[in-house]
């Protein structure tokens, strides 16, 4: 049986003392982020010496972080490639896999039959033993009027060619429910469920595959995830992380889309090497057993990916993982009709991410409930994220916007002094050294693309090198900004609801 905080979606869903504290923790993240960018620009102008030296001060640790996440790049970009070309298949004779099974649930709201069906493509071409693999396609009863016509055509060119393909349809406006993905595979999940104790499959053998419907993966890709499965230390205590490329459409994306899909990706690379600090994004994979203990992912939140690890977490009293695979998958970036409407989808889906910061008042909570988890453990996980998310909304507006503060406000009597000679001149030393690290994100950036297709001269090519350039502006626009959005809104009690992201080809 769950614990009765398991699934608790906001400060709305408790009373009394409960409901007080969790709106408290929800307002921390905020007062973190926003506190700290107000408390520059006051004390620039009070104590402008002092914010001059922590800018400088800050500027170094920005800069030794970069080198430090760096390589750990690099080192996952060389696992990367050793993975993909790895034969998979002969490193599981050396361990019993015959039991194994596969299921991939696929939640689909109005995208187009050319998504779906590059998805089911790449299925049907995996090595994976397809009488071993069960695909739902999870459809949105509210989007019933175009995708009946897409999961109609599935069934019919790919029904046959797995153990099941079951297409399920997701009630709309049920009771307690975020219309979004979390409850949309939850329903999935259930209706797969029956098909499962109805032919008495053990939940312990079976792998779930959580993707996005535009998640193409590799015809390895569940080899190396049963390989991974079969030796971790805990199986069914681990979640297991690919590595998610944007390159379904990569060269159709605008530059800045290309840098903010790829800055994603080098983020989950740098993070597959610090595993202790891994939590699930976007697609993933995880035991059926998991899934069921814990009674499946929440259905009224939006960060359901990222969610679901938490609520292992707390269920286990701390003893959960990610295993990260450094296998990639591949997906859609961003793109819309013309420029500007990709960058209005870029904010929003950027803001949908950050918006897992819903995930920190929930932590505070459950680890305030439960007390089988030992306090170091609490201790790191909360320190881990608030940092994370501290630093994604005021790192970059730290660094490229108010540095010059002092300067500005510090008055006549500041700007006399060596301090402010010196401060311009040492903070655009550091960064031009930080920002030399750009060339290895250029370099990494071009080995992880697709070749290129007909259509596109080699300029094209070039300029996926040039657009690294753009980053002090994407980190800010579509880093900090987004990120502030977020935490604000959970400080003032405005949840935000789940967008879909638009997928074109």
């Amino acid at each position: 049986m769950t614990q009765p905080y398991l699934h608790i979606g906001n400060f709305r869903n408790l009373t009394g003392r409960d409901r007080l504290l969790y709106r408290l923790f929800e307002i921390i993240p905020a007062f973190l982020s926003w506190g700290t960018l107000a408390g520059v620009v006051f004390l620039s102008e009070v104590w402008p010496a002092g914010i001059a030296v922590f800018i400088i001060l800050f500027d170094l640790y920005w800069l030794i972080k970069t080198m430090y996440l760096s390589l750990h790049l690099r080192a996952n970009w060389r696992r990367l490639e050793n993975f993909q070309a790895m034969d998979w298949e002969a490193r599981l004779k050396n361990v019993r896999w015959d039991h194994v099974r596969q299921l991939v649930i696929l939640p689909l709201s109005r995208e187009g039959w050319e998504v779906v069906d590059a998805t089911l493509h790449s299925l049907a071409n995996s090595k994976w033993p397809q009488e071993r693999l069960m695909v739902v396609l999870a459809c949105e009863e509210r989007a019933r009027d175009t995708a009946e016509a897409v999961a109609k055509k599935a069934e019919e060119k790919y029904g046959a060619l797995f153990r099941h393909f079951l297409v399920t349809w997701h009630p709309a406006g049920l009771t307690g429910e975020v219309a979004g993905k979390g409850s949309n595979i939850t329903w999935a999940a259930k209706e797969a469920q029956k098909l499962i104790d109805a032919e008495k499959i053990p939940y312990e053998d079976i792998l779930v595959s959580a993707f996005d419907v535009d998640t193409q993966a590799g015809p390895q890709y569940f080899l190396c995830l049963a390989y991974h499965f079969l030796t971790a230390e805990k199986p069914h205590r681990s979640s297991y992380q690919p590595v998610p490329l944007y390159n379904n459409n990569i060269w159709r994306a605008p530059a800045a889309s290309r840098v903010v899909a790829t800055s994603g990706t080098f983020w989950q690379m740098m993070q597959q090497e610090r595993p202790e600090r891994l939590s699930t994004f976007s697609s993933h994979s995880m035991s059926f057993k998991m899934l069921a203990d814990v009674g499946f992912w929440q259905t009224n939140v939006v960060s359901e990916d990222s969610r679901i690890f938490w609520n292992a977490l707390l269920h286990y009293d701390g003893d959960y993982r990610v295993v990260p695979m450094a296998f990639p998958v591949s997906m859609d970036a961003n793109v819309g009709r013309n420029v500007w409407e990709t960058m209005k989808q870029v904010y929003k889906q950027q803001r949908r991410w950050t918006w897992g910061v819903e995930n920190v008042p929930y932590l505070f909570y459950g680890f305030w409930k439960n007390k089988k988890i030992p306090f170091r453990t609490k201790a790191f996980h909360v320190a881990t994220q608030l940092e994370g998310f501290w630093g994604l909304a005021t790192n970059p507006i730290l660094i490229f916007l108010l540095g010059w503060l002092p300067l500005m406000m510090g008055g006549p009597e500041f700007n006399a002094t060596l301090l402010s000679y010196n401060l311009p001149r040492i903070t655009r030393l550091l960064m031009t050294v930080a920002m030399l690290g750009l060339f290895t994100s250029a370099v990494i950036s071009t080995r992880l693309l697709p070749p290129r297709p007909a259509g596109y001269g080699k300029w094209r090519h070039i300029s996926m090198i040039f657009q690294w350039l753009l980053i002090p502006v994407t980190i800010v626009v579509f880093g900090a900004i987004p990120g502030l959005d977020a935490q604000l809104r959970l400080a003032l009690g405005r949840p935000l609801g789940f967008w879909v992201t638009p997928k074109r080809r």
